[in-house]
């Protein structure tokens, strides 16, 4: 619904679990293309970001498109990954490939619907806060995120705060509430396209190292992306993203006024 892509499919569909067996352990070397799906075989280009360091899936990839290209996730140095993605298909970071996307009216109208039940009178600005992630190690304390939003409260008003929960966020966003000591409005695990409508009327975004944080940057919404000190190359490509480095687990009083003034510079 983004126009993105043309179509999409489950990558478990692939059977790409096949390429990676031994030769002695499928029934006939000419006849492991045939557990894979059509739209794999029937490719004109093909590229994988994973699967490089094993030799038997690389080479039954290309035997499927000659021309594919298998290289690691990430470069061998300290270079942001997106750009290493760009250099392994020879294509130039050029302020189209960083172009925002648009959500569409569609959804952007969806997305303002849910938020009016969630209580948005639709004219306060909006911050949507994530602080989730999608293991332990890229989360930023329950308390840095208490602090940053308790003093933009103070100084920022009228602010509407909406907490995403996905799937795997309970805990975090359970905490974030109690640590509120107020109701807060949350977003719980909406479709990604219902996501995508809401994240279109933000004002400004916060998040964890999250794939919600990267949508949030691809459709253009001013965000702040809290990362690790190891994890930073992970920013996103979008030039209006600030990527911080945080402390983690435990805040530390640079990092939440940093937060916080940033977000207010985005917010006004």
């Amino acid at each position: 619904m983004l126009e993105v892509v043309d179509r999409f499919v489950d990558f478990d569909a692939l059977g790409l679990a096949a390429l990676f067996e031994e030769p002695d352990r499928i029934e006939g070397e000419g006849e492991w293309p045939e557990r894979c799906a059509a739209d794999l075989r029937e490719a004109g280009h093909l590229v994988s970001w994973f699967g490089s360091r094993e030799p038997h899936f690389a080479r039954r990839v290309r035997a499927l498109v000659p021309e594919a290209v298998v290289a690691p996730s990430v470069g061998s140095d300290d270079q942001e990954v997106w750009r290493h993605l760009l250099s392994t298909i020879d294509a130039a970071p050029d302020r189209v490939l960083r172009a925002p996307i648009s959500a569409g009216q569609m959804l952007v109208a969806e997305g303002r619907l849910v938020l009016q039940r969630l209580g948005w009178d639709g004219h306060a600005r909006l911050l949507v806060v994530h602080p989730g992630a999608g293991s332990r190690g890229k989360l930023w304390a329950t308390e840095g995120f208490a602090a940053v939003l308790e003093r933009l409260a103070r100084r920022q008003s009228p602010l509407a705060v909406v907490v995403h929960r996905g799937p795997a966020d309970s805990e975090a966003v359970a905490a974030l509430s109690a640590a509120l000591g107020r109701p807060a409005m949350v977003l719980e695990e909406p479709d990604l396209t219902v996501l995508a409508g809401v994240l279109s009327l933000a004002a400004a975004y916060i998040g964890n190292d999250s794939g919600i944080s990267h949508l949030a940057a691809a459709l253009g919404v001013p965000s702040i992306v809290l990362f690790t000190a190891e994890r930073i190359i992970w920013r996103p490509w979008a030039e209006h993203v600030e990527p911080q480095v945080v402390s983690i687990p435990t805040p530390r009083e640079a990092d939440v006024q940093r937060a916080v003034e940033s977000l207010q510079t985005l917010l006004r």
